[in-house]
């Protein structure tokens, strides 16, 4: 199919057009892709980027939701209204294993040699009736990613296609071994992981064939600590029930590769039930990243929204739960990662939730919200269904974690930094920091926000 240069010279929003380009013998695989939220109005911020050589197949670089969060992430001082990836073409309509070894980085030459085509690929109106030609800005894509292994690539009914992954990272001069779970709906975030170690300690130059054993203690993200450390706002409360020995129940809403409720049975002892909306995305679970369904563990396929109006009808007094954790993100790849969903925060959705909780119990949920607006707009929403509202700022740039009780708590914050034997479990298997900086937020309260 051949194109109109026409076709370039204006800004059409969401629009994702991809190309081959052949030149010096081979062929380059070109993708335009227009913002969103591009209006009408100029002046427009065009924006290139060279695919990393070797990860042409990777969904971020592949596909139309990768090139859409590249363009929402970007960090640039104006905003990309049209985004330009140039790569080589892919090897394989999948992803595909990767070592950073095989594929040294050499993108500056070839942006040079480029520089008079992305030109002809820039608005119209960003060229000045001086004659000035306009700057197309030049992005660098970095991770800490040094080498892959794919494991499987299958399809949910509900997620639809994910991909399971060895990796290993290098940060600041250390470097580690870790499984994910990612989502080709959101290729650019990583809905699971867990820290893995080389069986035996032996480590090859063929990531492919190593072996690894999962390590079960260690919540990764940052955020999980947090959700976990919220659970101090109770912890009063939690250890009377463990004096009486009492187990407490956690209603998780979003699963994923599971190593929230495992970590919450193995190093808590809380009996745990999750609800992940794709039976797949358990399975997946189950195989990579030690999942179980046992005495203390039991897992239920089901949309986690409509699981919890649907037992809000007819929960009895005894099967009410202590803690809801709530880890589930918007699908909408043109919102971006974004959490929880709307449909959650519907005042009917969170009555619910409230009414399966116990008359002490406490909702915990993991927020990354689109703006400041939205974030405050979440706080009200939570304000009017719940009792009283605290917050833990996670301080990745990215995560809050909000903690709704049912009840007031009576000098809830102290006791977090009160003795008692759960509060001193909890202290030994998360982060002080994260307990000693959570807040109570008031009805006026300016929070705290970072973007």
């Amino acid at each position: 199919m051949s194109l109109n240069p026409s076709t370039f010279e204006t800004i059409v929003p969401s629009r994702h057009i991809t190309f081959t380009l052949p030149i010096n013998h081979h062929h380059l695989r070109v993708a335009v892709l227009d913002s969103p939220s591009a209006g009408a109005a100029s002046p427009y911020f065009t924006a290139a980027m060279c695919v990393p050589p070797g990860r042409e197949s990777d969904w971020i670089f592949s596909t139309f939701s990768g090139h859409l969060q590249l363009l929402l992430s970007s960090t640039t001082t104006s905003p990309i209204s049209r985004l330009i990836l140039i790569g080589n073409f892919p090897s394989s309509p999948h992803p595909t294993s990767y070592n950073s070894i095989y594929h040294p980085s050499s993108s500056a030459p070839l942006h040079q040699n480029l520089v008079p085509f992305l030109l002809g690929l820039t608005p119209k109106s960003t060229f000045l009736d001086d004659g000035e030609i306009p700057k197309v800005s030049i992005l660098m894509y970095e991770d800490e990613v040094l080498r892959s292994s794919v494991l499987e690539i299958c399809e949910g009914p509900c997620v639809g296609e994910m991909l399971v992954e060895n990796v290993e990272l290098e940060s600041d001069g250390v470097r580690e071994f870790r499984r994910w779970l990612r989502f080709k709906r959101m290729p650019n975030f990583v809905q699971s992981q867990m820290r893995i170690h080389p069986r035996n300690g032996l480590i090859l130059e063929n990531l492919d064939k190593m072996e690894f054993e999962l390590d079960k203690g260690v919540l990764v993200p940052p955020y999980l600590g947090s959700m976990v450390a919220g659970i101090s706002v109770i912890s009063g409360f939690l250890n009377g029930r463990m004096a009486k020995g009492l187990r407490s129940k956690v209603l998780c809403l979003g699963v994923g590769g599971g190593s929230l409720l495992g970590f919450l049975s193995s190093q808590l002892d809380f009996e745990v039930v999750g609800v992940e909306e794709d039976e797949v995305v358990l399975e997946v679970g189950k195989r990579y990243f030690g999942l179980e369904s046992d005495e203390l563990i039991s897992l239920i396929a089901e949309d986690g929204i409509k699981y919890v109006q649907r037992i809000a009808k007819s929960i009895s007094e005894e099967n009410l739960f202590h803690v809801v954790m709530v880890d589930l993100d918007s699908n909408d790849a043109v919102v971006g990662v974004c959490a929880p969903p709307v449909e959650f925060v519907k005042k009917s959705v969170l009555e619910a939730t409230r009414d399966v909780l116990c008359k002490e119990g406490i909702l915990i949920v993991n927020v990354i919200p689109s703006s400041k607006l939205c974030y405050e707009a979440l706080i009200c929403e939570f304000q009017e269904a719940f009792e009283e509202l605290y917050e833990i700022v996670v301080g990745n740039g990215e995560n809050f974690v909000l903690i709704a009780t049912k009840s007031m708590i009576p000098n809830a914050l102290d006791g977090t930094r009160t003795r008692s034997t759960f509060s001193d479990k909890l202290n030994s298997v998360v982060s002080t920091s994260f307990i000693d900086s959570t807040k109570k937020l008031s009805k006026t309260a300016d929070t705290t926000f970072f973007k």
